[in-house]
């Protein structure tokens, strides 16, 4: 056994309790911290039992401020605190995002939970571990290195032990925790890189509760509001008289601009919510503008430069790439809870931000946040800021009207497609020069896009809170700064170029409502990025992924490319079956989160135009691998959401409303069209950092799509969706 962390006590509270320390102490002591920053985020929330509570009754619990979306990490979160522990998976719980329970970890975004709250639980496991251990040590009177921890308890070399429990009984450590761990071997884990099966699963094939859609609370009621037909509509007349005597009815709820009904049952609550939208009369003013232009009000700023004077470019080639608004497509529409008992509200919602959704909430309400409480539960579908923050606005404020009673609000299809936040359209302008043997010379990439986040913190991100009578402004939209990046997401190229110049071309003025979803700028830029890649291995006649090799420097970037390659079984020059290509792409998400290459052969029928992803091969190196599977399962959700995305999503909308209100007017991937197979190959990384890999394949996979597209029909498209009619038009080109 190694040694010990030595942390100071904080304090000794009376009693048989736990180890226990509240996020919400020692802020103070925290800011002034000096030294060598926290692992994760332990360095915005340094006490241990922010991460890890041990009751005095055995038992064991883990928290995270990240909220479960699919993403499987409860399950990695689960694994990580169990190995560091040394105890079996089943023996504790883990508690997601809650505002009164777990720290505050902001959104869940980014690929950050596992870099973020994953690392946190990690130190803080086995730091929690070594007191355990210290502890049992002095009442042993043996040195700590003489002792080992299995199944929840201390073990002395004679067989005395004592469990977790009854060491943390006398005193109820509140700690901070210190910059290094005494973490286990890589070589000796026991959970931590099996493939655990996922917790979250099984309620979700069965019928159980697993969304917060699914929830029923005693005495709940269901609501249905009233959406404007479109954006900026006043509400100028509604006669409610007919619909308050509707059976089941419980209210109506208006507040400005603000309309919904609440009923017994929810299909009453759909029927009132029908005669309601009949009555109401709107003034409507909405000018968009022409679905296929993008707004020319610019902000430029360079946010990359390399300059090489000695290295000229002979051929050259420019291209641009396109992205339409597009919709998160939730399966499920947004969905929310609320109960509003003796001036304390409470809302169960799908946000993928607790702590700042609550902020917007209580603004709205003008409550102390002390007095709203938010608690994840997932939703059925969620893939960014869509409309989940909005629906729990809605709950929120019905719920304030009829107190006493939960309030559930369930958003109809329609409103879903027609009011949530969209992914921005984007534009890529790019030219590159080759040199005489074959390797880019020098490279401009462009740019154009909208902010990729307006999601909560002030009220006036959220509808209810811009339909109000005493409305709220939305705020300014603002670009998302590097490293992270927002519409600049993954621009700069992880390639070796002697020059290049990457603009990012900021639009302010957002004709539609958008936001974050899924990759946020990364998806169009590397999209952009490695079908450019593969029209200049073409100009240079050179097999696309050796060009990629022959600009790529990074050992593990390299290693990830000539993966996905090998298994794919890729050859230059290899010949394909008849309306069959092969494509390739590669990035690095973020250029600091996951590697992700991947190979695909795809299949394009020249009478209809119709694209068919046959078969993907990824490879992914997203550092030391907790649960295979779960990286597995966002790898093959990435592919399979970014095909769809890629050849079929696009927004809709003529000079008044959007128009892509359901899934005929806005298609997306259906189970005809998923591939035979995809295989997901991991090259793990024992010891190395936690990686995020929920979006490292949204980029490849389009472009890796696109390129194999362009194999099969020697046209190369450059305007996303590669739909059947654009495929099609360039095949009869």
């Amino acid at each position: 056994m190694t040694a010990p962390v030595v942390l100071d006590r904080r304090s000794v509270l009376a009693g048989g309790g736990a180890l226990i320390v509240s996020f919400s102490l020692r802020r103070a002591a925290a800011q002034e911290r000096k030294g060598p920053e926290l692992p994760g985020s332990l360095a915005k929330t340094p006490n241990l039992d922010s991460w890890i509570r041990i009751d005095a009754d055995g038992e064991i619990t883990a928290f995270t401020g990240k909220a479960e979306l699919g993403q499987g990490f409860r399950t990695a979160f689960q694994q990580i605190a169990a190995e560091q522990l040394d105890i079996a998976f089943d023996a504790l719980k883990v508690i997601t995002a809650d505002t009164k329970l777990t720290a505050n970890e902001g959104y869940t975004s980014g690929s950050h939970s596992m870099q973020d709250s994953g690392t946190a639980i990690l130190h803080a496991a086995a730091q929690a571990r070594a007191l355990l251990v210290a502890e049992a040590a002095r009442r042993f009177d043996l040195p700590p290195d003489k002792l080992r921890t299995e199944n929840a308890a201390v073990i002395a070399p004679d067989g005395r032990r004592l469990s977790y429990g009854e060491l943390v009984a006398a005193d109820m450590l509140h700690v901070e925790a210190q910059p290094t761990s005494s973490l286990k071997d890589p070589a000796n884990f026991k959970v931590m890189g099996q493939p655990v099966p996922r917790v979250d699963i099984p309620a979700k094939v069965t019928g159980g509760v697993a969304y917060v859609q699914d929830m029923r609370l005693p005495g709940m009621v269901h609501a249905r509001v009233v959406r404007p037909p479109s954006y900026g509509a006043q509400l100028a007349e509604c006669d409610t008289a007919a619909i308050e005597k509707m059976p089941g009815v419980v209210g109506i709820v208006r507040d400005g601009n603000f309309l919904a009904v609440v009923a017994e049952q929810e299909f009453g609550a759909v029927k009132a919510m029908k005669a309601l939208s009949a009555a109401a009369k709107w003034r409507e003013s909405a000018k968009l503008p022409n679905q296929h232009d993008l707004a020319n009000v610019l902000t430029d700023f360079a946010i990359f430069q390399r300059s090489d004077l000695t290295v000229s470019g002979a051929r050259s080639l420019e291209a641009t790439y396109t992205r339409p608004y597009q919709s998160h497509g939730s399966i499920g529409p947004s969905c929310a809870v609320a109960q509003f008992v003796d001036g304390a509200m409470t809302v169960w919602t799908h946000t993928q931000g607790v702590y700042p959704d609550r902020q917007a909430i209580a603004e709205m309400l003008g409550m102390p946040q002390s007095s709203v409480r938010l608690i994840h539960v997932e939703g059925s579908g969620c893939y960014g800021h869509n409309g989940a923050d909005d629906a729990a606005a809605d709950a929120a404020l019905i719920a304030r009207a009829l107190p006493g009673r939960p309030i559930r609000v369930q958003w109809m299809r329609e409103q879903e497609h027609g009011w949530e936040p969209y992914g921005p359209a984007m534009v890529a302008k790019l030219s590159a020069s080759l040199d005489g043997n074959g390797k880019i010379a020098d490279w401009n990439f462009a740019v154009w896009s909208n902010t990729h986040s307006m999601r909560p913190g002030g009220a006036g991100s959220l509808l209810a809170a811009q339909h109000m009578a005493r409305s709220f402004a939305v705020s300014a939209p603002k670009p998302l700064p590097l490293p992270e990046g927002g519409g600049d997401r993954n621009a700069i190229p992880i390639y070796n170029f002697p020059n290049a110049h990457v603009m990012h071309h900021f639009i302010p003025a957002m004709p539609l409502r958008i936001s974050a979803m899924r990759a946020l700028g990364a998806y169009h830029n590397v999209f952009s990025i490695e079908s450019f890649m593969d029209e200049l291995a073409d100009l240079a006649g050179i097999d696309p992924v050796e060009f990629r090799l022959k600009h790529l420097d990074d050992a593990r970037g390299r290693a990830v490319v000539e993966k996905a390659a090998g298994e794919f079984g890729w050859m230059h020059g290899q010949k394909t079956p008849q309306n069959r290509g092969y494509g390739f792409a590669f990035a690095r998400y973020k250029n600091l989160a996951a590697y992700c290459a991947i190979a695909t052969e795809v299949e394009v029928d020249p009478e209809t135009g119709r694209a068919r992803l046959v078969r993907a091969v990824a490879a992914v190196d997203a550092g030391q691998v907790v649960n295979p599977d779960g990286i597995t399962n966002q790898i093959e959700g990435a592919i399979v959401q970014s095909t769809s995305w890629t050849l079929y999503e696009s927004v809709t909308f003529d000079q008044a409303r959007i128009t892509s209100i359901d899934w005929q007017t806005y298609p997306i991937l259906r189970f005809d069209a998923v591939p035979d197979s995809i295989a997901v190959h991991i090259i793990n990384r024992p010891g190395q950092p936690f990686l995020g890999s929920g979006e490292t394949g949204q980029g490849p996979a389009a472009a890796s799509l696109a390129n194999a597209i362009a194999h099969a029909t020697g046209k190369r498209l450059r305007d996303l969706p590669l739909s059947r009619k654009r495929i099609k038009d360039a095949i009869d080109a």
